[in-house]
């Protein structure tokens, strides 16, 4: 990738007229690696008008065709599979098989949006009345914009984008300022594989760049991941500007062990969960809440070696298991959780910050408390780095209700052998996913990713036919012909009993 970056609109990078320009560091050695513009108004409304010209045609492209592009950028992203992974690793810090991990998740949804022809077919009914059918079918709505989060940036433009192009919608995507490259390779592999200039567009920025599209008269619908503030000013503003509007927020993902589970497959699901991805996921394991206190010792025993023996560094060295934190200023926001957490009285167990890992970076190393409360911040608020939280529950009914209470509800987990509990806890768990024994329930391609409560500002969930149903709008059609029968005048609405479509 070039030093310097430029916006992806119709097929062509685009300088415009940025309002500033942003830098693009490597966490891992605190070295400018490039520059980014942000995008203004004006470059906004000229990466809209070709998105909207590029729809009048995409929209009416056969499913089957849009499939058959879809199909080649598939092909096209796994040959490009070691260059994205590199461009992650520089930009947020994964290690190379975390890298890839994500992007395999990103193709799962491309796999689903490939079969479009089959999840856009209708319904049909025929004699709904006399000589009367009625069917439905699902339209794309026009131009949309996806907004991403730094965590994730090939994974999650994957699961908005594929969708919303299969549904035959065109699409301004706004990664994170902090690693935008990604996206920029996805998009001219897009337009390698055949997809229309203007049919996926890339423009950078932050709060301005986004505020723009959110006010854009010709945006039809807005998909969003990110922090919960963020998300519900997009809900308002969106709604406000009479969008369409999906937005993910923030999480504080249980794992509730109960004392008939296995402990070592527990131990090290829970380690993977915690501790994967530097804790920078909104579907992380953040908390264990441990029925008993026999339990919770034991898993702090089995817990303590396995994160002190965690392996941090550079994406460039082989078998690290953590990477950096993303910003200098997200590491001290993490920082000031493990202050506030002693603070309050929880018992530092493992203390991250006197890990062995570079001195240059943005690392930290892994952090386990122990008796931490419900009142606690460590416990109230989500922290997106590696800190887990153990919470010490006498029954299992104490436990479901800790989990209910909290304001968050992205995901869940239960580790346990026994059925009747694993199914009472699926049906009475407030969370939008849930996982039996698996430590983070991401829906595959073809179901669909949403949390409840504060981590979710939506109706549809994301990915699977939730997201075609977002990405598409609903219209009916009803038919008649006569075939030369007449039909009198009717002032009423037509029902199955009137005599405009009886059977008498």
């Amino acid at each position: 990738m070039p030093e310097n970056l430029f916006h992806f609109i119709a097929g062509d990078f685009y300088e415009g007229t940025p309002v500033r320009v942003g830098q693009v560091v490597n966490p891992a050695t605190e070295m400018v690696i490039r520059h980014v513009p942000y995008a203004s108004t004006v470059d906004v409304d000229y990466a809209t008008t070709k998105a909207q010209t590029a729809f009048l045609e995409w929209a009416t492209t056969p499913p089957a065709a849009r499939a058959k592009i879809l199909l080649k950028w598939q092909h096209l992203i796994e040959q490009h599979m070691d260059q994205l992974a590199n461009l992650i690793g520089q930009e947020h810090g994964k290690s190379k098989d975390e890298a890839i991990g994500s992007i395999t998740r990103g193709l799962d949804v491309l796999t689903y949006a490939i079969g479009i022809p089959t999840a856009l077919m209708g319904q049909y009914s025929q004699d709904v009345g006399r000589q009367v059918d009625s069917y439905s079918i699902r339209q794309p709505l026009g131009v949309v914009t996806a907004i991403t989060p730094f965590n994730f940036p090939v994974m999650i433009p994957l699961w908005i984008c594929s969708i919303a192009i299969a549904c035959g919608n065109t699409v301004l995507l706004k990664p994170s300022e902090r690693n935008p490259s990604c996206t920029l390779l996805l998009a001219e592999l897009a337009l390698k594989a055949g997809l229309p200039p203007g049919v996926l567009n890339v423009i950078h920025g932050a709060h301005e760049t986004v505020n723009a599209l959110l006010e854009h008269p010709t945006i039809q619908a807005v998909s969003f991941v990110g922090q919960t503030a963020t998300a519900e000013h997009i809900q308002k503003t969106a709604i406000a500007f009479g969008k369409r509007v999906q937005a993910f927020g923030g999480a504080k993902n249980h794992a509730l062990v109960m004392p008939d589970a296995d402990l070592e497959s527990t131990v090290d699901a829970i380690l993977g969960a915690a501790y994967g991805s530097t804790g920078e996921r909104c579907m992380a394991i953040s908390v264990v809440v441990a029925v008993g206190d026999s339990i919770a010792d034991q898993l702090i025993e089995r817990l303590t070696p396995k994160i002190k023996a965690l392996k941090i560094g550079c994406y460039t060295e082989g078998n690290i298991e953590m990477g950096p934190l993303i910003t200098k200023e997200h590491r001290q926001k993490v920082l000031s959780y493990i202050e506030d957490g002693i603070i309050q009285g929880a018992h530092l167990i493992v203390d991250g910050r006197i890990s062995s890992f570079p001195e240059k970076g943005y690392f930290l190393g892994g952090c386990l408390f122990d008796h931490v409360t419900p009142t606690m911040h460590i416990y109230q608020e989500e922290i997106f780095g590696p800190l887990l939280a153990v919470m010490r529950v006498a029954t299992y009914e104490d436990g479901l209700r800790l989990i209910n209470d909290h304001r968050y509800a992205n995901g869940g987990a239960i580790f346990t052998r026994d059925g009747d509990t694993a199914r009472n806890f699926c049906t009475h768990v407030q969370v939008g996913m849930v996982g039996v024994n698996v430590p983070i329930p991401v829906p595959v391609g073809y179901y669909s990713f949403g949390g409840w409560k504060r981590s979710n500002f939506a109706d549809h969930g994301m990915h699977g036919m939730e997201g075609v149903r977002f990405f598409t709008k609903l219209k009916t059609v009803t038919t008649r012909w006569p075939s030369g029968i007449r039909q009198g005048v009717e002032f009423s609405l037509p029902t199955v009993s009137s005599r405009n479509i009886s059977h008498d």
